[in-house]
């Protein structure tokens, strides 16, 4: 099986290629993404595999289609995903999230591609933001381009989920980086709660998809939530309370009935327990 992961040089694209490579799942993993850097400190990192690795942007069509050839599997990680970035540069979000997407979907079509995977988030849902609109929409294209290559043809399905604990840019690495310094930490607001996955729950996910999709699956884990104020606590930093912004919301949701707000609540003790292991 080749796979090939846009935007693999991100939190789960390493995460899952590792997973991939060390349990032999996969003949070829190929790496497509914008950032040479990144791809090089990669491959730096995984010297003991055979991977292949491609520069390119998901908004150049041909580009993305060139680097499909002879792939069955394709992983769609790639995403501008700051909320505050969007908030600001709504267009730039769709250029990557959602002409992005569609240029995936024509891409691994014109390529006879077997399986396409899409990673959404929770912000998808009731979207108050352009990451979560823009996300939103890129579901829909997934999820609907099954309608265009019938049960014989590429088959689309999607995952939903929140942020990864200690994925880059997410609160835990950030707030380990304001506390190395001596820095108050500032919060938004310290009831606000938020799901709590690790990235081998991300990953068995994507890959449970990846095995047992027939096309149209849209799967959303049960996952646990916590306080932010609780996961301060829980690292012993001190905090600065500044208020929610427009864009952000107090409780997410992954769907109907499966909110951070009533979800099982993580204790401190267990959040202290969670970050020894992320």
């Amino acid at each position: 099986m080749n796979i090939l992961i846009t935007g693999g040089t991100g939190f789960f694209g390493k995460a899952f290629s590792s997973f991939l490579l060390e349990n032999g799942l996969a003949d070829k993993v190929v790496i497509f993404s914008r950032d040479e850097v990144k791809q090089s400190v990669m491959r730096q990192s995984m010297p003991q595999y055979e991977m292949r690795w491609q520069i390119g942007d998901v908004r150049d069509l041909q580009r993305l289609s060139r680097a499909m050839h002879d792939i069955d599997v394709v992983v769609h990680a790639a995403a501008l995903k700051r909320i505050e970035v969007g908030a600001y540069n709504p267009d730039e979000m769709v250029k990557t999230n959602i002409v992005g997407t569609m240029n995936v979907i024509e891409a691994a079509i014109m390529n006879g591609v077997g399986k396409v995977v899409f990673l959404s988030s929770d912000k998808a849902y009731q979207p108050i933001s352009p990451y979560g609109q823009s996300k939103a929409l890129a579901e829909s294209l997934i999820l609907n381009a099954n309608n265009i290559t019938g049960i014989t043809g590429t088959r689309f399905a999607a995952t939903r989920y929140g942020n990864v604990a200690n994925s880059t840019g997410s609160v835990i690495p950030t707030w380990k980086a304001l506390k190395a310094r001596g820095e108050k930490m500032v919060i938004t607001d310290p009831d606000c709660t938020r799901f709590w996955m690790t990235a081998d729950e991300a990953v068995d996910l994507v890959w449970g998809t990846i095995e047992t999709m027939q096309g149209g699956e849209l799967n959303v884990p049960e996952l646990p939530a916590y306080r932010l104020g609780d996961l301060a606590e829980a690292m012993g930093v001190e905090t600065e309370v500044i208020g929610l912004p427009a864009h952000e919301k107090k409780h997410e949701s992954m769907q109907d009935g499966n909110g951070s707000e009533d979800a099982r609540r993580m204790s401190i003790e267990e959040l202290r327990r969670g970050l020894e292991n992320v």
